[in-house]
């Protein structure tokens, strides 16, 4: 016989089967009369409700770009736990990507987490029209009269930091260039009073900023963990500092050649003067966005010259023909001559990109139309990303795009600007192009064309990797080299 309890049961489970069959069936019927969307949406990467598309970026966002790109093609979207993200690869997709105007394509929402370690009232804390008028003191900051007194401190920093290497020996490279990139940013950038009496003191509170930026903080800026406490510990005494040296220098009424000079002498367009919250957070925004590029690419160019000797022949060839030119001096101008040095460079940064990812949120609907002609339709609400790290080797863009040819940006060839503008991606483009793009190239060409002209060098270490792991993709672990000191001779 059949328990009440059992009966019971048997009642319950029969109610919630009901229920559920019930509320299976609206859905049907309310999806069959709602009317049809005519949207053409990306197609969709197959992963497993709610934290699929997680893992997939968990594993790497490239390998899986590179996994869906095959499948689905230069449009596809993810995902990603509660937020859809529309990839756009290729020149083709991405013009509208780097070319729309804010109101339709935004960066402050996707880069919300920098706000505590740029601090309040800057950048990505504040809305457009503010933060247009101070990117324009960043563009003042770099005009090309004050890229040349920073090319004489770069000069300056360089012969001094070598000057202590002896006559031969061994080195990690990638070290090296490190602490020689954060010398000259804080020369050029911070000023003269950070360099010359509190570099050990800044350097290693931005050490701590720096590792304030956990791939955590993407999702929780504020998380209460270490990481986050010393970074918040860290910005508050840099805010000090700077405000001591600001109030010195507007008291002095001294002025000094740097970026700091230009943040204290910049005014919005109402009058209003900088404030010293505002001098400290667009100084921080400047040494985030170049420090890291700088020494991670002019590590990586290093790497490839002493792998491949035709082309450091090359360079080594360049500096002899500028030597017997204008013998051993070296200023902005001179060094804007050394094209084969810059296309050494520039081959690095487009296989080696430090940021692989660009973000903005979608504020309305648009459509892109791939290169075989199919048209999506982006809904608003979507994140919309690139990847310089995957459209820099498109293979119908460029030949044999894993190998290092700085020969393909010559005359005749110029493959980066073979399916138009957006077809190098490593300094981004369009309306949000990177304003440091030439103070980087002088940065690196004043390190490399003085190591060039001095030393031999020889990689004694593996060939180095990307350090995935990083937020910003650097090179992973040790590059040693062998240096010997030597004079180049412009007769060889």
């Amino acid at each position: 016989m059949i328990s009440s309890m059992d009966l019971k049961e048997h009642k319950f489970f029969a109610a919630g089967f009901l229920f559920l069959a019930t509320l299976i069936l609206a859905k049907l019927v309310v999806a069959a009369l709602a009317p049809k969307s005519r949207k053409r949406l990306p197609p969709m990467v197959a992963a497993v409700p709610v934290i699929g598309g997680l893992l997939r970026f968990m594993r790497g966002p490239i390998l899986m770009i590179r996994e869906e790109y095959a499948k689905l093609g230069s449009v596809f979207t993810v995902n990603v736990v509660n937020r859809k993200i529309t990839f756009f690869i290729g020149p083709e997709v991405s013009g509208h990507f780097f070319k729309a105007p804010e109101a339709q394509l935004s960066q402050q929402e996707v880069y919300q987490f920098n706000v505590p370690t740029f601090g309040p009232g800057v950048v990505f804390d504040v809305d457009y029209s503010v933060r247009q008028e101070q990117f324009r003191f960043f563009t003042e900051a770099l005009r090309v009269t004050k890229l040349r007194s920073y090319v004489d401190h770069m000069v300056v920093e360089t012969e001094d930091y070598f000057s202590k290497w002896g006559e031969s020996g061994i080195v990690d490279l990638k070290y090296e260039l490190e602490h020689l990139i954060i010398l000259t940013a804080s020369r050029c950038l911070l000023g003269r009073e950070v360099r010359d009496k509190l570099f050990d003191d800044v350097s290693a509170l931005f050490h701590d900023l720096d590792n304030g930026m956990q791939p955590i903080s993407v999702i929780f800026p504020y998380l209460p963990i270490p990481a986050h406490r010393r970074r918040d510990r860290a910005r508050a005494r840099i805010a000090e500092i700077f405000s001591t040296i600001i109030s010195s220098r507007k008291t002095s009424g001294k002025s000094e050649d740097d970026m700091l000079q230009c943040f204290i002498d910049s005014k919005y367009k109402d009058g209003r003067a900088t404030t010293e919250g505002e001098i400290t957070g667009l100084l921080i925004a400047a040494l985030f966005a170049g420090q890291h590029t700088s020494s991670i690419t002019s590590t990586w160019t290093g790497a490839y010259l002493l792998r491949f000797r035709k082309y450091l022949s090359a360079a080594l060839e360049e500096q002899q023909v500028i030597m017997r030119r204008h013998g051993d001096k070296v200023d902005h101008d001179i060094l804007s001559e050394m094209d084969v040095l810059y296309r050494c460079i520039k081959e690095a940064l487009r296989l080696h990109p430090p940021l692989i990812m660009l973000l903005r949120y979608s504020h309305s609907d648009f459509t892109v139309t791939t290169r075989e002609g199919k048209e999506y339709d982006t809904p608003k609400g979507h994140i919309v990303a690139t990847s310089p790290s995957f459209a820099n080797r498109l293979p119908y863009i460029y030949k044999d795009p894993d190998s290092y040819d700085p020969d393909r940006f010559l005359p005749g060839r110029e493959e980066d600007k073979a399916a138009g503008a957006f077809s190098y991606i490593s300094f981004g483009g369009g309306r949000h192009g990177c304003l440091g793009e030439p103070f980087a190239y002088l940065q690196i060409k004043a390190i490399w064309s003085h190591l060039l002209r001095n030393f031999e060098f020889e990689l004694i270490s593996p060939f180095p990797e990307n350090d995935w792991n990083a937020m910003v993709v650097g090179v992973k672990g040790e590059v040693m080299v062998r240096y010997k000191r030597r004079k180049l001779s412009v007769d060889s």
